[in-house]
């Protein structure tokens, strides 16, 4: 993939690169230190510490690149085409997201807010990364950072959701850093120099498996994806709208990256990920609609769509020609669904807000225009991106089949779980009727925004990228697959108003196919792996263990020792240390 040249920053531009960093990083010092009568001021004024950042994405290019040298390995960030819309929409939804949990949230809500903006920094310096050393350091600390928003709750349902959560994220950040590492041995040290570098390197197989691996659980591909429907439900509205918004995004944007998109012709890895993400976009559906909870359902979307944008990812693998266009439409795409879907999820809270009041029609119509937007009706954002993302892969078939005959009925998929959701949703509970805030209107306010931003985007900001036309041929192919879920949905409703469906397809609970679904399995038979570990190893170690206890004895009564562990014990972001100090280790020896 081609490169865009930075120029060196401007006076402004370097005001905003600090701000952007050292903003959020004040308010989540001061939310640690002040009283508990003053967080509640800076919980209000949290949004504004992502605006830097957003007039950073609106400079665009223009605002040049820094280099920190004395930083780390050498530190570089700058705004390419690609990373640009994504900061921004990064910006937009943790706005969102910070307004959402100001506006009356969870319980803690400083904690909440103070984990956002910990994950905003880590989310948006994976986009203006320009060395692989920050990028990977910023995917570290924004997947750490998360996992403090799947628990938030602190309930059973967060604690499990937290556990895979974390197991998954440890996987992830062990290919992701074994992947760069090769990467950068093969001198691919400077994210440009990335894509030429994985296609010359004699350990290409690996870092390719690497990194599909790594990101691809970051984004939701099948069969990485348990951690998705696991954490949505489990973590409050605004932090499954930044999670199922930006943050699966800096997957997605690890693959445009780091693979060898342009560079050389990879059928084989391509196919296989194409293969896996059509899996994910449809499988999504059997999987999503038998829950009660209607952000299970909005979880698997993602899914079905992230798989949308995996194909992308593996059609520009297996033809370099496409890979301009397919990069440019996934970022397209991305942008569309992180706005639509984040606002989906904000949507729950303000329906549990507002759905019982004045707002509530104003609350519906906001609903709606979301859902047809991620289903891809005419006019709405969804449109121009499915367009955009056809009209790339038009050239591609898989099997005979042609990829454009293929995926538009994934808008079917998306226009089930959609539904699916909102009947859920509307037969749920609504606390008591509440004054107009700024939550509901910065909702809102996303929802206009994100609409207009992918038009522009599309039409203005991608120079390969075009927008759809508005003549009928057009406007029909945009609209069928949505009536064809529309129709499937009214009929399968009424076959179980009327109790003509098993009672488990009519009124589901979730009892059938369980959120996580492969997640289930996969943890009675890591249970029973880890019994009969314990079981057979424990006559064998129970030895050596007498004699280390033996031997340790002395260290335990020893004052430092103790003082030194109780000091390390209230870092709760002392494992997240040592995996940074060992990766940039392992990075010094390779580089030297």
């Amino acid at each position: 993939m081609t490169s865009v040249p930075v120029t060196p920053v401007s006076t402004l531009a370097a005001v905003l690169w600090i701000a952007a960093v050292s903003l959020p990083a004040l308010v989540v010092l001061a939310l640690l230190v002040a009283p508990v009568r003053r967080r509640r001021s800076l919980v209000t004024v949290a949004p504004i510490a992502v605006v830097p950042a957003g007039l950073l994405a609106l400079l665009g290019p223009s605002a040049g690149s820094v280099d920190v040298p004395w930083l780390l390995l050498g530190t570089s960030l700058t705004v390419t085409p690609l990373g640009r819309p994504l900061l921004l929409l990064a910006v937009v939804l943790y706005a969102g997201a910070l307004a959402a949990v100001a506006a009356g949230g969870p319980d803690r809500r400083h904690r909440l807010t103070g984990f956002l903006l910990v994950a905003f920094v880590g989310n948006a310096g994976v986009f203006v990364a320009a060395d692989t050393v920050t990028f990977y350091l910023s995917f570290a600390l924004m997947s750490v950072a998360a996992f403090g928003c799947v628990v938030h709750t602190r309930s059973e349902s967060a604690r499990r959701a937290g556990r895979v959560y974390l197991a998954l994220t440890m996987l992830s950040e062990l290919a992701v850093l074994c992947g760069l590492v090769l990467v950068v041995n093969a001198g691919g040290r400077a994210v440009v120099d990335a894509p030429a570098a994985v296609a010359a390197s004699e350990h290409r197989p690996a870092i390719l498996a690497l990194l599909l691996i790594g990101f691809g659980i970051k984004a939701g591909t099948v069969p990485l994806h348990v951690w998705l429907p696991l954490a949505h439900p489990a973590a409050p509205p605004p932090a499954s709208a930044v999670l199922s918004g930006a943050m699966v995004k800096a997957g997605l944007f690890g693959w445009l990256t780091f693979l060898p998109l342009g560079e050389v012709a990879l059928p084989g890895w391509g196919t296989t990920l194409v293969v896996l993400a059509l899996v994910g976009a449809f499988a999504a559906l059997p999987l999503g609609v038998l829950h009660a909870d209607p952000k299970v359902p909005l979880a698997y979307s993602t899914i079905s769509q992230m798989g949308f944008l995996a194909v992308l990812v593996g059609i520009a693998l297996t033809q370099p020609e496409l890979a301009d266009v397919c990069a440019l439409a996934a970022v397209v795409y991305a942008v569309h669904h992180g706005v639509a879907k984040g606002g989906l999820f904000l949507g729950v809270s303000v329906w549990q807000r507002h759905g019982a009041g004045r707002a509530r029609p104003l609350v519906l119509a906001v609903l709606t225009v979301l859902a047809l937007a991620v289903a891809g009706a005419p006019f709405g954002s969804g449109s121009v991106a499915k367009y955009a993302a056809k009209e790339a892969v038009a050239p591609a078939s898989l099997g005979g089949v042609e990829l454009v005959d293929l995926l538009p009925w994934v808008g079917t998929v998306s226009t089930l779980l959609l539904a699916r959701a909102g009947w859920v949703l509307l037969r749920g509970r609504t606390g008591p009727a509440r004054r107009v805030d700024v939550s509901l209107v910065s909702w809102c306010l996303l929802t206009v925004a994100g609409t207009v931003a992918t038009w522009a985007l599309a039409d203005r900001w991608s120079e390969v990228v075009t927008v759809p036309g508005l003549d009928l041929v057009t406007l029909w192919d945009a609209t069928w697959p949505i009536l064809i879920g529309l129709v499937i949905a009214a009929v399968v409703g009424t076959l179980a108003e009327r109790d003509v469906l098993p009672p488990r397809l009519a009124h589901p609970d979730g009892s059938l196919v369980p959120a996580g679904d492969l997640a289930v399995p996969e943890e009675r038979i890591a249970g029973r792996a880890a019994r009969v570990l314990v079981t057979v190893g424990a006559g064998r170690f129970a030895a050596v263990g007498a004699r280390l206890v033996d031997a340790v004895g002395p260290l335990r009564r020893s004052t430092v020792i103790d003082d030194a562990e109780r000091g390390l014990s209230r870092w709760a972001i002392s494992g997240a240390a040592v995996v940074t100090v060992a990766a940039l280790a392992v990075l010094l020896v390779v580089i030297a």
